[in-house]
Formats: structure tokens, C-alpha cells, sequence
């Protein structure tokens, strides 16, 4: 249940000028002794719970939260948001940047085994995984009306909710803070920055000390986003020249709300049909269009070994086989209004072309639930990666105003984008980056991690940054772990990428 009614105080013996100063520390009804699935011993303090936001509601917000294996008292606090809307935050937790490798089970029934991810973004931060708004992951209200939210709402939300962490853990508030998130959280993270920042000038305790933000192939500006997928297209070699320049001339270049005439909607259902078949989330790797074909293709009996290889990583589970279906529509930037979420897409309770067994098994395990303090199925239902609960809606417009008025104040961002994600293409983040009219003071050129090039940067005045990742998708560390760590590690300390 709520921490905030479980506040338990250490006494800290300060001897300044013969006073003894008691500090409030973290809630140890909160801290994580075991985990199940894994036999190491953890190599920093883990904690998590509920923060009550609304108590008349009932309204609780489940977080993670993960020490700095570094040094927690100094390193920043870093909060971390996935998308959808309506996605669990343990989809960054488990897939990509948490502490964990997972490894698939072994036999039926069994738990997937855990291991040291070397490449965990808390070997550099504390970090904190939110499930928001209300009804996502474990995250829930026994007010039903509360299921129903949007933008603005959900900002507000987890503000209260950093105030009311801080409060619990008030011996983070000097670290340095910062708010990162991918995909739909491009919404999320600017609109969230922005409470903080209006929270803060109102002088509102606890006061954070807010630096700045993240945030990974992100939704931002519908404009941009919907005009992202064609030139992204003919970039990669997905459709001809003939195709572009025709789709092109009969469009006038708009597709985000492009002309209702024959020649332009039928130049633009043959972009879509040259594009049927791609994995969505990272044209590089294959889809898998069955179960069958999919165990086939595992055995290495129709694919060559350059193509079976594409995706590959460190970790003991590879990045998430990515099975054909319905992914977010092409050409469908997050416009005004409702925002179906992915299971509403799909028509389905599952993630399109996700494979999300590993996390749903073990998240969903008695035990597991039991270590981490989240609610019974009773209480909270069932984990979802994503859910079909809520109601969700756009509320909040396109982000370059938020981004520029934060940016404008000097507060750090990074945009930073999987070149090969074809959901939410890198040509659209470029593009709206540029738009803000920012002076250029680190010319286009290539990042470098571990020797090798990385991806390729820009850098604007008002410390706004643009990043691209070579070879990444949609979630940048699944795919890049090593260098995804990089350039988090740089950004954070304010070093140049």
C-alpha cells in the first residue's frame, strides 16, 4: 500500500555547531531483500512501492527504483517513462536498460533466470521506473473515473508523485535530476518537465533540482511526426525514386494531411504496400509471420547467417522477436484528441509484433509480485506490458513550445533517435529540432563509442542536442546497449557525446 503512510526516520547524528540534525531516509518497508530469478547479490540498494496521489481516490502510482552502483549519494536521479500510451515502465526495466538480463525459462512453468546487466543505466545513475498514469502496469486506482486521462492530467499526476517520493526519500533531493523516456514519453517527459519547472518556480516543496531531460524516438509535433515516414522511406531504400518524386509532386509534399485526390492516395497506398512486411520497429530485423515460421526461421533453415544475425546483442535473451502484425498505422502521427492505446489498436491484449512472455511471466509471478511489494491480481489485475484499460487523450498540443521554452531557460535536453525505427521515424525528430531555429554550434558529425562510430550528432545553442544511433530501433537499448550506456553516461555528466 501507500510508503507515504509508512515513513520511517533514521536518526543521522550531525554535529554542527553542537546541534544534532535528524534526516529522514529512505523507507525500509520499501527496500528489496531478495528477487526472484536471481542468485547474485545485487550490487546496489533496490526499492519500490505505491505513492498515494489522490487518498480519496485511491489513486497509487507503482514505481522501481534502483540505487546508482556508482555512487547513489552524488550520481543523479534519473526518472524513467515508457510510452504507448498506456505501456509499463518495466518494458525499460526488463528489455532494456534495468539492472537485469532476463533468460527465457528453462522449462514450462518455471521462472526466467536473471543476470547482471553490465550495461544497466544504473551503473551511472539512480533511476526510478513509474508506472503512469493510473491503471498502467501496477499502477491503479479504486476509482474507475481515474482510468479515463489525458496529456495535462498525467504531467500533473506524476508531479505529485515526484513530490511525494522526494518526500520519502529526501536524502536524493541534491542529486542532480533528470526525466528520460521513449516513444509516446515524448509527450510524457516535455509536458512532465514542464510542471517540474512551473513547480519549482512557485517555489513549491520539496524544491527538485532539475537539470534536465531525455527523451528516445519520441512522438512530438504531429506536423513533423506525420511527415516523417516518407522521406524516411526513400532514405533507406524502401521505395524508388520514381515513387518518391511522384508521391511527392502529387502530395505536395504533405502527408501528414494529405490532398483527398485519386493520385495522391493512390501514390501513397503504394509507399504503404512497398513497406508491408517490415518490422515497424526496426526495418533491419525480420518478421516473424506465425509461430511456426517463426520456430522455423529460429533452427537457421531459411534465413542466411547475415540476416539471422541482424539484432543480435550480449544479452543472454537477444532483442524481443518481433512477430508480423499490426503495428501503430503508417502515416498516423498522435493527433488532438483520443489516443487508442496498442492493445485497443491491435484489437488484442498484446503488444503488435512485440514478444513480451519473458516480462508478463515473471511480473506476473506470485513470488515475484510478493518480492517487489507490488498488489495482488486481486487488487490490480493482471500485468500487462500494455493496457487497454485506460482511456487516453492528446491534450496537450505539439511539444516544440514546451521544448523551446525549456531549452530557452537552460535546461539540458537530448533528442535522441534508433536511425532504423520506422514507428516513429529519426527524419521527424531532425526536422522539428532544426524547426526551433536554434544556432548550430556543433556541427553534423559522427559520435563515437567504444572506437567505432555510433551514430551521428548535432548541437544547438541552449544545449538542445540531437542524436541519432546507427543500427538501433524504436528502444534504442534493447538494441545498442553499450552504446546507449555511453551516451547516457556523457549526457548526464555534461560531457560532449
Amino acid at each position: 500500500m501507500a510508503e507515504t503512510s509508512l515513513i520511517i526516520y533514521k536518526v543521522f547524528l550531525c554535529f554542527f555547531f553542537g546541534f544534532v540534525v535528524l534526516i529522514q531516509s529512505a523507507p525500509q518497508t520499501a527496500l528489496i531483500t531478495k528477487i526472484p530469478g536471481i542468485a547474485e547479490t545485487l550490487p546496489s540498494k533496490h526499492y519500490s512501492g505505491y505513492v498515494t496521489i489522490d487518498q480519496s481516490h485511491g489513486k497509487n502510482l507503482f514505481y522501481y527504483f534502483v540505487e546508482s552502483e556508482r555512487n547513489s549519494t552524488k550520481d543523479p536521479v534519473v526518472l524513467w517513462l515508457n510510452g504507448g500510451p498506456g505501456c509499463s515502465s518495466f518494458d525499460g526495466f526488463v528489455y532494456e536498460h534495468g539492472p537485469f538480463n532476463f533468460e527465457a525459462a528453462k522449462t514450462n512453468g518455471s521462472l526466467p533466470q536473471l543476470h547482471l546487466n553490465p550495461y544497466s543505466w544504473s551503473k551511472v545513475s539512480n533511476i526510478i521506473y513509474l508506472d503512469s498514469p493510473a491503471g498502467v502496469g501496477f499502477s491503479y486506482s479504486s476509482n474507475r473515473t481515474d482510468y479515463k486521462t489525458g496529456d495535462l492530467k498525467t504531467a500533473s499526476d506524476t508531479h505529485t508523485f515526484l513530490l511525494k517520493w522526494f518526500e520519502l526519500y529526501p536524502e536524493f533531493l541534491p542529486n542532480p535530476f533528470f526525466i528520460a523516456g521513449e516513444s509516446y514519453a515524448g509527450i510524457y517527459v516535455p509536458t512532465l518537465a514542464n510542471e517540474v519547472v512551473k513547480g519549482i518556480d512557485a517555489g513549491i516543496k520539496p524544491i527538485l533540482n532539475f537539470k534536465g531531460y531525455m527523451v528516445g524516438n519520441g512522438v512530438s509535433d504531429d506536423k513533423f511526426d506525420g511527415n516523417a515516414l516518407v522521406p524516411f522511406a526513400h532514405g533507406m531504400g524502401l521505395i524508388s525514386d520514381e515513387l518518391f518524386e511522384e508521391v511527392n509532386s502529387e502530395c505536395k509534399g504533405n502527408y501528414y494531411n494529405p490532398p483527398l485526390t485519386d493520385p495522391c492516395q493512390s501514390k501513397l497506398g503504394k509507399v504503404d504496400e512497398d513497406l508491408e512486411g517490415l518490422n515497424i520497429y526496426d526495418i533491419l530485423e525480420p518478421c516473424y509471420h506465425s509461430p511456426e515460421i517463426r520456430e522455423v526461421t529460429t533452427a537457421s533453415i531459411k534465413l542466411p547467417s547475415s540476416f539471422r544475425r541482424l539484432g543480435e546483442t550480449e544479452r543472454p535473451l537477444a532483442v524481443r522477436k518481433r512477430m508480423f502484425g499490426r503495428a501503430w498505422p503508417l502515416r498516423a502521427p498522435v493527433r488532438h484528441g483520443i489516443v487508442p492505446t496498442w492493445p485497443q489498436l491491435a484489437n488484442s491484449n498484446s503488444v503488435p509484433c512485440t514478444d513480451d512472455e519473458v516480462a508478463t511471466s515473471w511480473l506476473n509471478d506470485q513470488a515475484v509480485r510478493k518480492a517487489i511489494h507490488a498488489e495482488e491480481e486481486s487488487v490490480v489485475g493482471s500485468w500487462d506490458l500494455c493496457t487497454d484499460q485506460i482511456t487516453y487523450y492528446h491534450d496537450a498540443g505539439s511539444m516544440i513550445p514546451y521544448h523551446k521554452n525549456l531549452t530557452s531557460r537552460g535546461y539540458r535536453a537530448l533528442i535522441y533517435s534508433g536511425d532504423h525505427d520506422m514507428c516513429v521515424p529519426y527524419t521527424g525528430s531532425q526536422a522539428w529540432t532544426r524547426s526551433i531555429g536554434y544556432k548550430i554550434v556543433d556541427e553534423w558529425r559522427a559520435w563515437i563509442s567504444n572506437g567505432q562510430v555510433a551514430g551521428y550528432t548535432q548541437g544547438y545553442e541552449n544545449n538542445l542536442t540531437f542524436l541519432t544511433i546507427k543500427g538501433a530501433g524504436h528502444t534504442v537499448p534493447e538494441y545498442k546497449p553499450k552504446e546507449a550506456l555511453d551516451f547516457y553516461s556523457r549526457f548526464l555528466a555534461g560531457e560532449p557525446i
